[in-house]
């Protein structure tokens, strides 16, 4: 009579692969909303209060202290764009996101004229009349 030889499984335990992708979770959905949106700024300082948030995060132009202008928008948000193209693209979005607002981050070193010039485009081409000014508290 043959011994009773039984034959090891070979099974691959995935509860520790189960872990790590929980805790990689975790970790990505905890720092997603600390990512910043648009170019990196130096704001000016004003006492404000912040606004309500709106159900649909808003689109930020941000102008740099050289006067260039960038969009926080897909492909787009790390590229210096002319005028009339922060214009159309802000006319598509607004087509498929119309309750999205729009909040200016202007550099403080930015020039007057620049961040002018943005609002005139953004209110007599793009038909837009709501636009906030990102700042940073006083201290």
């Amino acid at each position: 009579m043959k011994p009773n030889r039984r034959k090891p499984m070979a099974e691959i335990n995935v509860v520790p692969y189960i872990d790590v992708m929980l805790v990689l979770l975790v970790i990505f959905m905890i720092t997603a909303p600390l990512i910043t949106t648009g170019i990196e700024v130096e704001l000016p300082e004003a006492s404000s209060e912040p606004l309500p948030v709106d159900e649909e995060p808003p689109l930020i132009v941000s102008i740099d202290a050289s006067g260039n202008y960038y969009l926080s928008l897909g492909e787009v948000q790390d590229q210096a764009l002319q005028p009339q193209e922060l214009v159309a693209l802000v006319v598509k979005h607004r087509e498929t996101h119309p309750k999205a607002g729009i909040v200016i981050n202007a550099d403080k070193k930015a020039f007057h004229g620049t961040v002018v010039k943005v609002m005139v485009l953004l209110q007599q081409e793009a038909g837009i009349s709501d636009v906030g000014f990102a700042t940073e508290p006083l201290e």
